[in-house]
């Protein structure tokens, strides 16, 4: 049940008894419809997981001998659920990477010892201390826009490498105001979807909600907080601290 962004303008002003178009840019209120459409979209897709922007993705080296284990996160991260790297001298052997708070990760490295190398944060004021002789175990983010791994075997590598980086999360897709742009929501999401801008769009340029539109808006809400997935996954309850 795909749609386009065209059709879905199309829809919200038949609904409002407002002047049918053939492209977004015929009217005004069109255009104006279209960008409801893109703020609820992000607005609905921040506050939740979304399996189909979920994807297998490769960090960015920076590639840079004075900061060897740094990374950047790709464009339009909105989070790294776990992180690989191929810790193989030959071949291919992903060890999991796991994250560790900033003062943490201070911690964990001996900075007297001989097999360390002071580096520099990405912004380059406060110097950092990260192993010479083994592959990375941890990592963490002082900026949330750059990555510092916690060592690197120079024996093997003089920087760590995109190409070894593999990791699963989520990144923010793009949305573009065009007739032909299909949202990228699965069937389930793309009803609430359009009730709920067509909610925001009677609020905004009708004077008032329609009782109708609100309704379907709410029992859509309810509908796809359970039903977000293809393949039926455990429901997820708070552990409260238990294990």
């Amino acid at each position: 049940m795909r749609t386009t962004l065209l059709s879905m303008v199309q829809s919200i002003l038949s609904d409002m008894d407002s002047e049918d178009v053939n492209s977004i840019s015929d009217t005004v209120e069109a255009q104006q419809i279209a960008s409801v459409i893109q703020d609820t979209y992000f607005n609905l897709i921040s506050a939740r997981e979304i399996p189909e922007h979920k994807q297998m993705l490769q960090l960015t080296s920076l590639s840079n001998s004075q900061k060897p284990t740094h990374f950047r996160y790709p464009n339009n991260t909105k989070e790294i659920e776990v992180l690989f790297y191929n810790t193989a001298t030959t071949g291919s052997t992903y060890t999991e990477v796991r994250f560790l708070e900033p003062i943490d990760f201070l911690n964990r490295v001996d900075e007297s010892a001989t097999n360390t190398l002071q580096v520099e944060t990405v912004a380059g004021e406060v110097p950092v201390f990260v192993y010479t002789d083994r592959m990375p175990k941890h990592y963490t983010s002082f900026d949330d826009d750059n990555i510092i791994m916690d060592a690197y075997d120079s024996s093997t590598e003089s920087t760590l490498q995109t190409s070894k980086s593999r990791a699963y999360g989520t990144l923010y897709p793009t949305f573009s105001i065009t007739d032909d742009f299909e949202p990228d929501l699965d069937d389930t999401m793309l009803p609430y979807l359009l009730a709920e801008a067509k909610s925001t769009c009677f609020s905004l340029f009708k004077s008032g909600s329609d009782p109708k539109v609100e309704q379907a808006a709410r029992r859509l809400k309810s509908y796809v907080q359970n039903d977000m997935y293809k393949t039926r996954r455990e429901n997820k309850r708070p552990k409260y601290g238990r294990h």
